[in-house]
């Protein structure tokens, strides 16, 4: 797991794997994919998220709370791999947080807790 993200939530379905890949690689600094079969899904780990590929109604939902050291290294990443923010940087009760849509259609809430 990357240093800068410390813990998360998130099962995220994606219409293609080969193309998600690299915004997760990004977003963590992984550069290790571990990718499985599971059931009728095609499964791949990147870091702390969980990317799948297959019916819906055989996964969970695909938003997620991530917690970060930093917001920085994740608006780059977010904005190189052209994701939509849905709410910019603002103050929250715990902390500072970001809400983005990735290109694959998943909404992540970034924070980075109050130290």
């Amino acid at each position: 797991m990357s240093s800068n993200i410390h813990a998360m939530v998130a099962n995220v379905e994606v219409e293609n794997l080969e193309d998600a890949i690299p915004l997760y690689q990004e977003l963590t600094g992984e550069t290790e994919v571990r990718r499985f079969p599971y059931r009728e899904l095609e499964l791949a780990l990147v870091g702390p998220f969980l990317l799948y590929s297959g019916p819906l109604e055989n996964y969970v939902s695909q938003n997620g709370t991530v917690i970060v050291g930093s917001l920085a290294p994740v608006l780059k990443a977010l904005g190189k791999a052209g994701a939509e923010i849905l709410e910019a940087p603002n103050e929250v009760p715990n902390g500072t947080r970001i809400v983005a849509r990735h290109p694959d259609g998943s909404v992540f809430e970034y924070m980075q807790l109050r130290a």
